[in-house]
C-alpha cells in the first residue's frame, strides 16, 4: 500500500472599504460593477481580514454540483448575496446562515461572482440606509437569507455602519 499526503487550505480573505456617501451615489455606482479605485477620494477606511469557517452545508452543496446533482441554486450573478449581521457566537460548521439579531443580505455588485484560477470573489456593496449596525459577521449565499445555502461564517468585529456610509465587503474564497 503507497500512502501519500493530500493537502488542502481554504483561505479567505476579507476586504471591506467604507465611503463617506450620504447621497448613495457610490454605492449606485459601484452596485453596477464600477471600480473601487474609481472612488479613492471618498473611502474612508479599508480593513482586510483573513479566516473564515467553511460550513458544511457549503461543502455539501460543492460536492453535490461537483457529482452532477440537478436542481441546485448556482452561486451566479443572479444569486448570490453577502450577508452581514450582528452575531457573535463562535463560528461552526454546523451552523446554516448569520446568527444575529440584526442581518441583512445584498445580492452581488455587476461582475460579480469573479472566478480566477481556485478562488472565487463575491462583492456586494450596501447603501447608505442598509445594514445599518454593528457588523460582526458575514458569509456568502446563494439567496437573500439564512435559508440559502451559506458557503462560509466569519465573525469579526469590523464596526458599526452608520446612515450617510456605504460599505462594499469583497470575499474572496481560495482552496489551494
Amino acid at each position: 500500500m503507497i500512502r501519500g499526503r493530500d493537502s488542502c487550505k481554504l483561505q479567505t480573505i476579507t476586504r471591506v472599504f467604507v465611503f463617506d456617501d450620504p447621497d448613495g451615489s457610490v454605492a449606485k455606482q459601484l452596485q453596477r460593477g464600477a471600480s473601487i479605485e474609481r472612488f479613492i477620494d471618498k473611502l474612508r477606511e479599508a480593513r482586510t481580514v483573513e479566516g473564515n469557517v467553511f460550513l458544511n452545508e457549503g461543502i455539501t452543496f460543492i460536492w453535490q454540483a461537483v457529482t452532477g446533482a440537478t436542481g441546485l441554486t448556482p452561486f451566479n450573478g443572479a444569486n448570490a448575496h453577502v450577508g452581514v449581521g450582528d452575531g457573535t457566537a463562535a463560528a461552526d460548521p454546523n451552523q446554516t446562515g448569520l446568527q444575529g439579531a440584526n442581518k441583512c443580505y445584498k445580492l452581488v455588485d455587476s461582475g460579480y461572482p469573479i472566478v480566477s484560477g481556485n478562488a472565487a470573489r463575491f462583492r456586494a456593496t450596501f447603501g447608505p440606509d442598509e445594514a445599518n449596525f454593528e457588523w460582526r459577521e458575514w458569509t456568502v449565499a446563494n439567496g437573500g437569507s439564512d435559508a440559502a445555502v451559506n458557503l462560509n461564517r466569519k465573525v469579526q468585529d469590523m464596526g458599526r455602519k452608520v446612515s450617510g456610509s456605504t460599505w462594499t465587503i469583497e470575499v474572496q474564497l481560495q482552496i489551494a
